[in-house]
């Protein structure tokens, strides 16, 4: 029992984020190949499947990695994406969102979080999630991890950190910066 509880609190206390577990990098380094997958995705409520292969062919990709819907650090990212999804449109990157919530919450968080302006995707089993290492230890959530993935499939910008504040940031810069390369 009092195993029960001290993982409860721990469980608790990290999802509002009061506790803040900061990974040193993402472990996919910048210049690693992205790995390919296809995930049950909704888009305003929308499902269908995404596949990042195809998402490639139209441009860069920003894929971000966070704990859990409707907790308050993935809200206020799932906004900050939202509110730049014109910024990341006009450089020609298509942005998803990955959780191991089922696909039934994410349509309503794809809907009044994400504000119908891009996809989340339902990693349920962490298969995805662990294939990026962005999988939390002892827990059945992502960490909060962001890559920019280039359209030749290498990963251009890698970010870990709990806290949503810098990641949007971060994955214009790079996506901005990549459209700069010649």
């Amino acid at each position: 029992m009092r195993r029960f509880l001290a993982t409860t609190a721990f469980c608790a206390v990290a999802l509002s984020g009061a506790l803040t577990i900061t990974p040193a990098h993402a472990a996919l380094e910048t210049g690693s190949h992205a790995p390919d997958f296809s995930a049950p995705a909704s888009l305003g409520g929308h499902e269908f499947t995404y596949h990042l292969a195809d998402a490639l062919k139209t441009g860069p990709v920003v894929l971000y990695f966070y704990p859990a819907a409707f907790t308050k650090g993935c809200t206020i990212e799932a906004h900050e994406f939202a509110d730049a999804i014109p910024d990341f449109k006009a450089q020609g990157a298509t942005v998803i969102g990955i959780s191991m919530d089922p696909i039934d919450k994410l349509d309503r968080f794809s809907v009044s979080e994400c504000r119908s302006t891009f996809a989340v995707a339902a990693d349920p089993t962490g298969k995805i999630t662990r294939s990026y290492a962005a999988k939390m230890p002892l827990l059945h959530m992502a960490s909060r991890t962001s890559y920019v993935i280039a359209p030749d499939g290498h990963i251009v910008m890698s970010y870990a950190s709990m806290s949503p504040d810098e990641h949007v940031s971060r994955a214009l810069a790079a996506v901005k910066a990549l459209k700069q390369t010649p």
